[in-house]
């Protein structure tokens, strides 16, 4: 059975994850080391409602006993921090979206991965059955994919990057730009809108709804026909967790390479700066070097302090 080590249990993903993977006998959270905002009352009841093995003192012990880590801290600032112990030991690590929030992480985790680090993500849209079904259809019968528009609710980044990901997942690598196109408000809740552009010609639009959660609904033009489906958010755990478990008892890869994860998050940062530009187009490629961009750190704090103990009766 996989044995995996998660850094932190911030959200409640470790909880859902667990979950799952307890009604089958292929993996197990068998260890947790916890340096974010979760009390040693959370922590412990993890533990012991889950049955972990150890809550360890230092990411590098648990990643010495471990086959893979999960790394899933809400401040993405510190993803790489948290993965680097599973790298160096040359073991897959999973990095809960976002994977990173600036330009340089992505660099880096590109030059990680193109020596040979195995790391997994990120969003779990991403391998939606939906998702996964549409791009398996054969391209003579659906059509080839014109235009994407999509939805996605509760935050800019954090959750926000699930519709990057999934328009990703659907039209493949080669964003190109963003553009920020408006912004709706009403009622005291806010409405942002942006245009994303692929060197396959490939066109995408989606809406970024602020403050509340909205379902992700999906609409797809093809050289043939318009598609539309809503994911299922209560399947995607498990059709992201039976790919990572399929890998690690395979060897063979079926979730995104690197590139794509980091490129989706290029795709936000991008239309980030269209819309302090004012809606100028933003190239992927012309991000700059020094770009801060989305602040981790400040979105954990934000996070903690509205988070509910929600492992104590779980």
């Amino acid at each position: 059975m996989i044995s995996i080590g998660t850094v932190n249990i911030d959200t409640s993903h470790p909880l859902g994850f667990c979950q799952y993977l307890e009604k089958g006998q292929r993996a197990r959270f068998v260890g947790v080391y916890n340096d974010g905002f979760r009390g040693d009352d959370e922590v412990e009841a993890f533990v012991r409602n889950h049955g972990l093995r150890m809550r360890y003192s230092s990411i590098e012990e648990m990643a010495d006993n471990v086959d893979i880590g999960f790394v899933q801290s809400v401040n993405w600032d510190d993803h790489l921090r948290q993965a680097m112990p599973f790298i160096e030991r040359g073991k897959p690590v999973f990095i809960d979206k976002p994977t990173v929030g600036n330009i340089r992480d992505c660099r880096i985790v590109e030059d990680l991965a193109s020596k040979g680090a195995v790391i997994l993500g990120s969003s779990s849209i991403r391998y939606a059955e939906e998702i996964a079904s549409f791009v398996a259809a054969p391209e003579d019968e659906r059509g080839k994919i014109v235009s994407i528009f999509a939805t996605v609710g509760v935050d800019e980044f954090n959750y926000g990057c699930h519709v990057a990901e999934s328009i990703g997942g659907l039209a493949g690598p080669g964003a190109v730009s963003n553009r920020f196109v408006g912004r709706s408000e009403v009622d005291g809740k806010t409405c942002e809108t942006y245009f994303v552009r692929f060197a396959s010609g490939i066109t995408a639009t989606y809406h970024s709804f602020l403050g509340t959660w909205q379902p992700f609904e999906i609409v797809i033009m093809t050289t043939k026909s318009t598609y539309q489906f809503r994911v299922d958010a209560t399947k995607v755990y498990a059709a992201l967790l039976d790919r990572i478990c399929d890998f690690m008892e395979t060897g063979v890869r079926t979730l995104a390479p690197v590139e794509e994860l980091t490129e989706s998050v290029k795709v936000m940062l991008a239309g980030r700066l269209s819309r302090e530009a004012g809606g100028s187009e933003v190239r992927l490629a012309d991000i700059p070097k020094d770009d801060p961009g989305f602040d981790g750190r400040a979105f954990a704090e934000g996070y903690a302090a509205a988070a509910a103990k929600m492992y104590l009766t779980n």
